[in-house]
């Protein structure tokens, strides 16, 4: 039976379940990955399971987010991070090194592989034919023990690539055109995998840019095969021994097919506040600009940047303007100042920025208010940049540099003549910053500084919950609306009690105090409920405070596992239009929740208008058990599932 590339990298690594759509399946994880947003709980939780050493082929924790250390709370992260890697057996890379997606591509993604990353963009690795999908950080954990990944099998679609980017088109264009093809939610429950004559004509690190920004459309994830492009790049790395050519059968069967036209891409624009809201940037020119950005991990790659210096050398851009550059990678930096182009960007007026993830998770560089801010980074989510009256665009490093020479939203085409940049025959390669776990980890005393706090504890869930509505939301709900980013917040990701205040913070200021002392109680919301980052706090927080149950119309993926791995009901409407009837502070009630089954169609009845309505537990039969046992964790320790 012919198999799609997606298909062939699951079937090797099956540990239960079967290829049919829909049905729950794990998978063996090889490699794991996780930040200094993510790790802390990810690894006090590895700890919770017993856990002496991880049993993954590599592991590692990067610190790349927490960088801004204005108080001690990130220095402390570090140690810890630093010194549970070292006793675990986990690599761990310094700040400084680089962002976790553009660090792994660079020096441990292998065709083949799977990777389970505590972090969305995971997916970036989908460019070197890996099964890379973005998890929570308790799934992450899991997968450290040995545990197998579970899932739903998703659909898997075929994205036909053809042609080639026309001059100042670029990688981040072809992205945006998913977005414009898909939305935000098309990519729901779907694999997105790439074929067709066109995939000559992207580099790896195109391909990079178009499988980080996947995830976007709530893809699961995304998988370009394994060909010359891969090639050449483990040989720029010196890891061409780890190429192996990798591709779908000729005859394999998808679900649905997407052309992808790359001959008609032209320079794209997300428009505030959502990357779906794609339109070309000759139509939006001219819109006077107070910051632009070029980094995140989606386009701080050697390639993307040299592009910019080579389009701002020897030229200035306005007084009014402030031009951020944030290189991905130590080797992204080394390269550039090896070659004139660092000083070149800083020569026309450029700030260059700390390696890592910084302006796009609103860890310094936050724009003037109301301000419009270009970035290259993949998410203009309200407030994600620190200010919430900016208005950020998402664009390519071509249109970005463009635009930084005017102050306005400009199209690239108008300064004539495409720029061509030659790759150097090999990438300087310096891995001192990413240390290898002792030989013997069992002297390494963790550091657990204040800001370290205990895992929250919590009961099983009960036969009957009686709650109001504490929120009602609309469609789209991101994790950045649940638990806001930013610097502040960043900082307490390793102490639940603290950050639990900051739920819903930018929509309702007074819920957090509300939801505490009512102790029980439910959010209702539309359609994709939880979409964008992988971030678990968004879950684990809000259960901390004691939320009990979210009733949407659907939810995005990453955020309906984290919810059942921390005891919180996904419950959808079996009748959409019944979130209409609801308003914060009716008063709900569901019962008979000891006989709880995966699917089950459950009554929630509204005691404040005197009706009832139906909802459907989105939860396959091992989430269920979970969910009665008050979250994973819970379950780990009485069945004994390490």
């Amino acid at each position: 039976m012919p198999l799609t590339l997606t298909e062939k990298i699951i079937s090797s690594h099956l540990v239960s379940g079967t290829l049919r759509t829909g049905e729950e399946i794990g998978i063996r994880i090889d490699q794991t990955l996780a930040h200094d947003a993510t790790g802390q709980m990810a690894l006090l939780q590895f700890e919770a399971l017993g856990k002496e050493r991880v049993e993954t082929e590599r592991s590692l924790i990067y610190t790349d987010h927490n960088i801004l250390q204005t108080t001690f709370n990130n220095a402390d992260d570090h140690a810890f991070l630093r010194t549970a890697s070292a006793r675990f057996g986990i690599h761990y890379s310094k700040a400084g090194n680089g962002i976790c997606h553009q660090v792994n591509l660079e020096r441990f993604s292998v065709p083949g592989r799977t990777l389970l990353g505590a972090d969305s963009h995971t997916t970036t690795g989908g460019a070197m034919a890996e099964l890379a999908v973005g998890a929570g950080g308790l799934d992450v954990a899991l997968a450290m023990g040995g545990s197998p990944f579970f899932f739903r099998l998703p659909e898997i679609i075929e994205i036909e690539v053809t042609g080639k980017l026309p001059p100042w088109s670029a990688a981040k264009d072809a992205a945006l055109e998913l977005l414009r093809i898909l939305t935000v939610s098309g990519g729901r429950g779907k694999i997105l995998e790439f074929t067709g004559p066109g995939l000559k004509n992207l580099s790896l690190v195109q391909r990079a840019t178009i499988s980080n920004m996947s995830i976007e459309t709530g893809a699961v994830t995304s998988v370009f095969p394994a060909d010359e492009e891969t090639r050449k790049y483990l040989k720029l790395q010196g890891r061409e021994e780890d190429y192996a050519p990798l591709a779908a059968d000729p005859e394999a069967v998808y679900a649905s097919k997407i052309r992808l036209d790359l001959d008609g891409i032209e320079p794209l624009a997300a428009l505030p506040h959502s990357p779906d809201k794609v339109r070309k940037v000759k139509e939006v020119e001219g819109a006077l600009c107070q910051q632009i950005a070029i980094g995140s991990c989606t386009n701080s790659s050697y390639e993307d940047l040299m592009t910019a210096a080579e389009i701002l050398k020897g030229k200035k851009i306005p007084g009014f303007l402030s031009l951020v550059v944030a290189p991905g990678s130590k080797q992204v930096l080394a390269e550039l100042a090896s070659r004139g182009a660092l000083g070149a960007l800083v020569a026309a007026g450029a700030r260059i920025a700390e390696v890592g993830c910084g302006f796009c998770n609103g860890v310094g560089q936050a724009p003037p208010s109301g301000g419009v801010s270009l970035r290259t980074s993949n998410r203009n989510f309200p407030g994600r940049s620190g200010t919430p009256s900016a208005k950020l665009y998402l664009v390519s490093p071509e249109t970005a540099a463009a635009s930084a020479l005017t102050g306005r939203l400009s199209d690239p085409r108008s300064l004539g003549e495409k720029i061509a940049i030659r790759l150097p025959e090999s990438y300087l390669v310096d891995d001192s910053m990413i240390l290898a776990p002792p030989e013997e980890p069992s002297r390494v005393e963790i550091i657990r500084g204040p800001a370290i706090a205990p895992l929250p504890s919590f009961p099983p869930l009960p036969e009957e919950i009686t709650g109001k509505v504490e929120m009602r939301l609309s469609d789209n709900v991101t994790t950045d609306d649940i638990l806001p980013a930013g610097a502040h917040i960043l900082a307490l990701r390793a102490n639940i009690p603290a950050i639990s205040m900051y739920i819903f913070s930018n929509l309702d200021q007074d819920y957090p105090r509300r939801q505490k002392e009512a102790g029980t109680g439910f959010v209702v919301a539309g359609a994709n409920y939880g979409q964008g980052s992988s971030r678990e706090h968004a879950a684990l927080a809000p259960r901390y405070l004691g939320l009990k149950g979210v009733i949407a119309v659907s939810f995005a993926r990453i955020h309906q596992a984290n919810l059942c791995n921390f005891g919180i009901l996904p419950l959808a409407f079996a009748n959409p239009g019944d979130l209409e009837t609801l308003e914060k502070g009716h008063l709900l009630r569901l019962k008979d929740l000891a006989s709880l089954s995966a699917g089950a169609i459950l009554t929630v009845e509204n005691l404040t208008l005197h009706s009832a309505f139906q909802v459907k537990l989105d939860a396959t039969s091992r989430q269920t058990e979970m969910l009665k046992a008050g979250g994973l964790l819970n379950l780990a320790a009485r069945t004994g599932k390490k």
